[in-house]
């Protein structure tokens, strides 16, 4: 994945963990880094099967969704 672009994915319906502490080693989903620092993931319910854009640059106002906020990177 290029920097500062979103993960693109397909999701199944269900309870999905995106990391929100930026250690995980399993980007975008949470892995269990985060203990000890204060910091929860974000739980997402999907109700149905769908593609998500899902933030890696860390600005997005709508975490853990991309909302473009990585296009003002330069």
């Amino acid at each position: 994945m290029e920097p500062n672009r979103p993960y693109i994915i397909r999701e199944q319906a269900g309870t999905t963990y995106y990391c929100a502490c930026g250690k995980s080693q399993n980007k975008p989903y949470c892995d269990g880094a985060h203990k000890g620092s204060g910091l929860r993931p974000y739980k997402v319910e999907i109700e149905v099967e769908k593609n998500v854009a899902v933030c890696s640059c860390g600005l997005s106002a709508k975490m853990p969704f991309c909302d473009g906020a990585h296009k003002s990177i330069v």
